[in-house]
């Protein structure tokens, strides 16, 4: 990530020093010309004529401010010159696929959110009506927003599954029954932009990585749970996809050799049947027949809105023990597949996502101790393990971060 930000004098890298310069100022918010040649190690010549041209194009603005404000001197003499992103400049949008339901974002250049939908749909949709409802609400999202269509740069699709990066495929959504659709092509005949398209997992550790909390790291995994449970891995600012685009299917990691329970991907004993939403919500079932008077039945009961997995961590909250332990397992499997994960990968951030960023003391504290106990060394004690800093905008913000950094701030 750091070697990104470090330019290069020669002309024929000059995309390379325009997005050092695009990517200093979205971190540092406003930095005087000297203070960009010295930070991308640019000469103040190759800064001056960059500048120039972004603020031609009106990406960037510059206003006269102290150098305290600037770099943090003293103010002495004139005031300087300050250059500062125009996040309004441009835009993108954001659409994320889950299981069953959608959300789609247009967000600017710092990938705030200008608004937002959220969509439900048949689990046993089949692809094609589901991408005509993603474009309808696209469509509506721009004209209820008032952005200029000009200044919208593309779209970023994160899905569920194993996807393609480069085709744009959906090679396999088990959850979703999706199979090898070609959903970059399909949106951007029916949009008539460009789009890009990869694993939702992905999308959300690329947006922590560039507009959340990992822009300073050289490492970073995001773990997200819901339906099913996805990894993202990032090294130094890159997004590790594998040789065949399947890094990070941490759900279908096999965690029980013997006895375990069928998953959808077709195997057996994955992580995917012990941690995931649908497994709580069996389980809770269960313990409702088995306890009827206890604190989780009753909430269950009063539960109209069928929020199964809340009345879970708001029984154990509560003192249900039974809640309790049927929690504690559950953080106990994740945090074996962390500590795994910890001991090949050796990240320096593991952000969880979905179910797992819910209730401190009752999952993420529990995964904590876990990963500490079964690592290898002091490996588990140096890794900080903590819940997004985005919750339930991080599909979304990482969607509308792939079409950012695609189509913008990495821009090849």
């Amino acid at each position: 990530m750091k070697n990104s930000l470090l330019g290069n004098n020669i002309i024929s890298v000059k995309e390379h020093n325009l997005q050092a310069v695009l990517l200093s100022l979205l971190y540092e918010g406003q930095l005087s010309r000297i203070e960009l040649a010295k930070r991308i190690h640019l000469s103040n010549t190759t800064i001056t004529n960059i500048v120039g041209e972004l603020l031609a194009a009106g990406l960037v603005t510059e206003r006269a401010c102290s150098d305290d404000e600037v770099d943090g001197t003293r103010p002495v003499g004139r005031p300087r010159t300050a250059i500062c992103l125009v996040p309004e400049a441009r835009y993108v949008v954001g659409v994320h696929v889950g299981v069953g339901t959608f959300r789609v974002a247009l967000a600017d250049l710092r990938d705030e959110i200008l608004v937002n939908r959220t969509e439900n749909f048949e689990i046993d949709s089949e692809a094609e009506p589901v991408l005509d409802q993603i474009c309808k609400v696209t469509r509506d999202l721009i004209e209820v927003s008032g952005v200029d269509p000009a200044k919208i740069l593309g779209v970023g699709v994160g899905l569920s599954g194993l996807v393609d990066f480069v085709t744009g495929v959906n090679v396999m959504a088990p959850n979703l029954n999706w199979r090898n659709v070609p959903v970059k092509d399909i949106l951007s005949s029916k949009l008539g932009m460009p789009v890009v398209v990869d694993n939702n997992v992905r999308c959300m550790a690329l947006g922590e990585t560039y507009f959340g909390v990992g822009h300073n790291l050289e490492s970073l995994v995001f773990v997200y749970g819901r339906i099913g449970v996805g990894a993202g891995f990032i090294s130094k600012g890159e997004v590790f996809r594998g040789s065949n685009m399947g890094a990070g299917e941490i759900g279908h990691n096999t965690m029980l050799l013997e006895g375990g329970d069928p998953c959808r991907c077709g195997k057996h004993g994955c992580l995917e049947t012990l941690v995931s939403e649908t497994t709580i919500i069996r389980q809770a079932e269960d313990l409702r027949q088995r306890y009827p008077e206890g604190i989780l039945a009753n909430l269950m009961a009063s539960d109209r809105e069928g929020k199964i997995v809340a009345c879970v961590f708001e029984a154990a909250q509560a003192g249900d023990e039974h809640a309790r332990a049927m929690l504690a397992k559950k953080a106990y499997y994740l945090g074996v597949a962390l500590a795994n994960m910890v001991n090949l990968y050796n990240p320096e951030l593991i952000l969880l996502g979905g179910l797992f960023a819910q209730e401190q003391a009752y999952f993420i504290e529990p995964v904590i101790k876990t990963v500490r106990q079964m690592t290898f060394g002091d490996l588990g004690d140096r890794v900080r393990i903590e819940a997004t800093s985005f919750g339930w905008k991080a599909g979304v913000i990482g969607a509308a971060a792939l079409a950012l950094t695609q189509f913008f701030y990495l821009k090849q």
